[in-house]
């Protein structure tokens, strides 16, 4: 049996780049005369910009430094151990770059064998161990303060969480094991599998304690003495800490139930993470350590040597790097800047993007229609959305009062943009209107402003084209809801230049939004492939298929919402208007759906009628539908939907609609909510083996986001 030492020594080899993080001790007398005290700090010689993590010779590290502090409690040198985190950051859990270039089964297996190995003997030292979260906690973070034996809490601390669900693991270093019998399993199910699944929500310094993660919580700005004054108390045995009793019976097995209530409604089975976690957690019941250590190490080891996980790191990097450094942008220091902007429009989608640049932006922002009363209207949405602000605690009132006095309405476009540096038009999808609103607006604003167009599927060349400087027109495609969707698809148009380009980018920045450049191509990206996607599951239910059987072929993928279901989201007028847009430019691929045609006449809002609480066809719906006499399984649909999608991508990256498959995947990520387990849609068209089938060859070199060959 290889020691703990041999083991990180092997990792370590396999992991040469890791940023290694210090284990320091320091030694000193607690308040209160309760003694002399060690603590270790971890930090990895970097700002608070790069967190601490756990690689295998950072656990190294930390092992050595519980080898003196482990000697010093046998001797009867010091009456316990605390252990903190540098500035701001606590730590953040394992080094996931470390973790890609696994391939070995037997290497992840140590990996989880090394942390729990290291983690565990802080639980067995002669002395009291604690936990000072002084700072952002994550992951393996989080774990090894649930093997001390007390913990604090920073009530400044911003973000505390066990992220591995979200990413396609389980907290393998303790978490699926302690935490259930630290807090009860209905609060651990809470924090491993709804917040994960959540959208990787994270928990306040407030909120750990409140779970009862923390024994206590102090203020930030002397968070470390406070905790020390505390656990020289303790020590003292002047505080008795009181823990929950922890109902073993009935109720673990129905917060169990309750988890895989979430995990099904959340993956639909189609991601193993959160039902392997669950696993763990319905075994952790017997309070058996040691057994539930030895189910994370193997949980962990098969997560690691699939596909999930390397796609969730994949579609994580995507959004943490790609998404900062958008592929094609030019040079940022051609960016112009603004200092006031211009919104055509003023309804729904217009005073939202007007919300947006007033509080990103925080500059003068003109709205313009074609009526007074639309005008107050937008101005009035703008006001009321910054009072819901104020009400929430989210802004005070001078910000308020400052924001409100930026925002204001003109119906004169002259008056409005005159000194407008970015102007964005949010009217009717009509190119003829289009043009007009934009003619109307080169005649008044100045000779170096951006002209910017929110068209979901029009032409941003054609648009320009009667332009007398077309050059300074740019696509800026936002998602609904705008201030809810990142993604931010911009366009080059054939004329487009590079200084309208880079300040539409970094507009873009400062509006927070992840943006992604393509080409001048119909519908551009997310609408092209989502109305490809919906095209087919409309094609089999116009050829037959029932509804039921159509939206069910698709729920493997663990699509956020089923795709009718998303068509009422979308509104079946935009979504008929869009396939017929895509029709007109590929009629050998887009149809448009008579069925859907005849909803939209027919003036329905969507498919469904909700009078149960759950989704139902509308019996008027069904009573307008024609289909003929084909009738397909779930698995000949999926096949179906799938190879179309495969195929419109492998067309879309022939054209040149954006840089690489990595794009696309940002795209659905961000702009459509596709599942992050899956990496967005190409990892896990390979995964299927669907790219090969219908092109011939994957759309990801083996390795980019799979298990390296």
């Amino acid at each position: 049996m290889s020691t703990t030492a041999e083991l990180l020594k092997q990792a370590s080899e396999l992991f040469p780049d890791e940023v290694v993080t210090s284990a320091h001790v320091r030694h000193f007398d607690l308040p209160l005369g309760a003694g002399r005290f060690a603590l270790i700090t971890l930090d990895n010689g970097h700002d608070h910009t790069k967190p601490t993590t756990f690689g295998p010779a950072s656990l190294a590290n930390l092992n050595t430094a519980i080898d003196q502090v482990e000697k010093e409690a046998a001797d009867g040198e010091i009456i316990g151990v605390g252990i903190t985190g540098k500035p701001f950051i606590f730590a953040v859990g394992a080094d996931l770059k470390g973790v890609e270039i696994l391939k070995e089964h037997e290497h992840a297996l140590a990996i989880g064998k090394g942390g729990h190995e290291v983690f565990k003997r802080l639980s067995k030292l002669a002395v009291p161990t604690f936990a000072y979260y002084n700072g952002a906690a994550m992951g393996g973070g989080v774990e090894v303060g649930l093997h001390c034996t007390y913990r604090t809490v920073s009530a400044a601390l911003p973000a505390f969480s066990l992220p591995e669900v979200f990413l396609g693991l389980v907290p393998g270093w303790g978490g699926c094991t302690l935490l259930p019998n630290l807090i009860g399993p209905e609060k651990a199910v809470s924090v491993i599998i709804e917040n994960s699944l959540n959208q990787n929500k994270q928990l306040k310094g407030k909120q750990v304690y409140d779970l009862g993660i923390a024994d206590a919580i102090f203020e930030g700005a002397d968070f470390l003495e406070q905790s020390l004054i505390w656990t020289a108390a303790v020590l003292k045995g002047e505080l008795e800490i009181e823990r929950p009793v922890i109902d073993r019976g009935e109720a673990w097995d129905q917060a169990v139930a309750k988890g895989r209530f979430i995990a099904d409604s959340k993956v639909h089975g189609a991601a193993p993470a959160a039902y392997r976690a669950l696993d763990i957690i319905a075994a952790a019941k017997n309070g058996d350590l040691q057994q539930g250590y030895d189910a994370e190490d193997k949980a962990l080891a098969d997560l690691i040597m699939g596909g999930e996980l390397r796609s969730g790191i994949y579609a994580f990097n995507l959004v943490q790097k790609r998404g900062k450094r958008p592929a094609g942008a030019p040079d940022k220091s051609l960016a112009r800047p603004v200092t006031k902007v211009g919104v055509v429009g003023a309804g729904l989608m217009a005073s939202q993007l007007a919300l947006l640049f007033l509080r990103r932006l925080e500059v003068p922002v003109v709205l313009t229609d074609i009526d007074q009363e639309r005008v107050d209207k937008g101005v009035g949405y703008v006001h009321a959305e910054i009072d819901k602000l104020l009400g929430k605690g989210r802004i005070n009132q001078d910000k308020a009062n400052r924001l409100k006095a930026l925002v204001s309405g003109v119906l004169d476009k002259a008056e409005g943009f005159a000194d407008a540096d970015f102007v964005i038009e949010a009217v009717f999808e009509e190119i003829g209107v289009k043009q007009q609103v934009f003619a109307e607006v080169e005649a008044v604003a100045p000779a170096h402003a951006i002209f910017a167009t929110n068209t979901s599927s029009l032409s941003v060349s054609e648009m320009a084209s009667k332009l007398q400087h077309p050059e300074r027109v740019v696509g800026f495609h936002f998602f609904n809801p705008v201030a809810v969707l990142p993604l931010l698809e911009i366009v080059r148009g054939e004329k487009t230049d590079d200084a309208s380009l880079a300040t539409a980018f970094a507009v873009a920045k400062k509006l927070k939004k992840t943006a992604v450049l393509t080409k001048d191509a119909p519908a551009f990206v997310v609408n092209r492939i989502l109305t490809r996607f919906m095209g087919e599951i409309q094609n089999v239910i116009d050829e037959g298929t029932p509804v039921e059987v159509a939206e069910k072929a698709v729920e493997p993928l663990g699509l956020p919402m089923s795709p009718l279901v998303l068509l009422e989201l979308v509104g079946p007028a935009i979504g008929l208007h869009v396939s017929e847009t895509l029709n007109r430019a590929f009629p050998e691929r887009f149809t448009v759906s008579p069925n859907l045609a005849a909803v939209v006449k027919a003036g329905k809002r969507g498919f469904y009628v909700y009078d149960s609480g759950k989704p139902e066809l509308d019996p008027e719906v069904a009573a307008l539908l024609k289909q003929g006499d084909s009738v397909l399984t779930e698995e000949q649909v999926r096949d179906r939907v799938l190879d179309a999608v495969a195929q419109e991508i492998g067309i879309m990256l022939d054209e040149g609609v954006v840089a690489e498959a990595q794009d696309i995947d940002l795209c659905l990520i961000t702009g459509a909510g596709w599942p992050f387990h899956l990496g967005g849609i190409t990892p896990y068209l390979d995964r299927e083996g669907v790219s090969e089938r219908v092109n011939g060859k994957r759309f990801l070199a083996q390795g980019v986001a799979s298990v390296p060959a």
